[in-house]
C-alpha cells in the first residue's frame, strides 16, 4: 500500500466514523454540546446545578473578600452581620 492509498483509507475511516456517530446522536436525540458532542446531561437538573454552582461561586467570592480585607475586626464583624441579614 503506497502512502497516497493509506491517506485516502484514513480519511474514509474517519468520515465513516463521524457519520455513524452523528447518526447515533440523532437516533437517541442527544443535543450537541459546545464541542459538537452528544450531551445527555442537558435538562432541568443540569440547569439547576449550573445555577447552584453560580450562586456558590458568588458566595465564595464574598467570603474571600471578607477574609482578605485589611480592616479592623469590628468592621469585619459588622459586615458579616449585614450579610447574614440579607
Amino acid at each position: 500500500m503506497n502512502p497516497f492509498e493509506m491517506v485516502v483509507a484514513i480519511i474514509i475511516v474517519i468520515t465513516v466514523g463521524k457519520v455513524l456517530s452523528t447518526r447515533m446522536q440523532a437516533r437517541h436525540s442527544l443535543p450537541p454540546d459546545r464541542d459538537g458532542n452528544g450531551n445527555a446531561s442537558e435538562g432541568p437538573e443540569a440547569s439547576r446545578l449550573r445555577e447552584e454552582v453560580k450562586y456558590l461561586k458568588e458566595r465564595v467570592a464574598v467570603l474571600e473578600k471578607i477574609a482578605t480585607d485589611d480592616r479592623g475586626a469590628r468592621e469585619l464583624e459588622n459586615e458579616i452581620e449585614k450579610l447574614r441579614d440579607r
